[in-house]
């Protein structure tokens, strides 16, 4: 059979914040049970993808480390090997979230690529099937994969849909990468948090909107780890309740005003980006 090639242009991978992470204990695998919300941002990188009957996969663009460690190129290989798939693809990106950042950019990547593999191949599996098979590249895909804000737990693999205030934050990267591993790996990290129950969280949220709940029991080690995050907090934490995401090094705050967010963003060091980002509902891709 041809197969006529097709071009899927342009498809975001939207960046998201952890608004609280909560560290629970150590698992007997190694891995740590975690509690947090977490918000998708309109900070995206964007994917091309060009069907290839051959079955070949190539991946070019921006890269981030080696092309046989890339996260888009294992999700489209897991995807070939679990449905026996013939077809293939090449796949371009172009990275607007720094890698080691804490914002999801290399999962967020990989889960788009596992929606739009999905559809150009035809394959027809749904979100929870191809939620499962991310879940082996990193326990953050299936979050991006389900496509909605959600508090998670576990991993950061078991979602509760979660409905948020539609916010405006600055973004801040201090210009250093943070490896996850070793902030988790760290002996200072606290771990005997006590769990949390969403209602609380959701009691909290109507009670005051705009307020962060809880807090990132992360900070403190990746603040050790580099400097530069914790000069980065205290720089936003004279706009408002600053808090940095996921495992660092990108942090974060909620801004009302136009005026606020030049105020946050005027005269950052050179070495240091940000980003005015809005809250999304919903993955861009959520409609498919």
């Amino acid at each position: 059979m041809r197969v006529t090639p097709r071009l899927m242009l342009g498809l975001p991978a939207p960046a998201k914040l952890n608004l609280f992470l909560h560290v629970l204990g150590r698992r007997a695998d190694g891995y740590h049970d975690l509690q947090s919300a977490m918000q998708l941002v309109d900070l995206a990188d964007s994917l091309d993808f060009e069907l290839r009957p051959d079955g070949t996969l190539l991946r070019s663009g921006d890269l981030v480390g080696t092309a046989e460690g890339d996260l888009c190129l294992r999700a489209a290989q897991l995807l070939q090997a679990a449905t026996g798939c013939r077809l293939g693809a090449e796949i371009r990106v172009r990275k607007r979230i720094p890698a080691g950042a804490g914002l999801g950019g290399g999962s967020s990547d990989a889960a788009t690529t596992l929606i739009a593999l999905n559809r150009l191949w035809h394959l027809g599996l749904d979100r929870p099937t191809l939620a499962r098979l991310g879940l082996q590249l990193g326990a953050d895909v299936p979050f991006f994969v389900e496509g909605r804000n959600a508090y998670a737990e576990g991993l950061g693999e078991i979602l509760s849909p979660i409905e948020l205030p539609a916010r405006r934050y600055i973004v801040l990267w201090p210009g250093v990468s943070l490896a996850t591993a070793a902030i988790f790996r760290d002996p200072g990290l606290t771990r005997n948090g006590p769990a949390t129950k969403i209602a609380v969280f959701s009691a909290a949220l109507r009670a005051s909107p705009q307020a962060l709940f809880g807090t990132n029991v992360l900070e403190p080690v990746a603040r050790r780890h580099a400097a530069e995050v914790g000069d980065a907090l205290d720089w936003l934490g004279r706009f408002g309740q600053a808090r940095m995401t996921g495992s660092g090094s990108a942090v974060f705050v909620a801004v009302e005003s136009d005026d606020a967010a030049r105020q946050a963003t005027q005269d950052l060091p050179d070495a240091w980006r940000s980003w005015v980002v809005n809250s999304l509902d919903c993955h861009p891709l959520w409609p498919w």
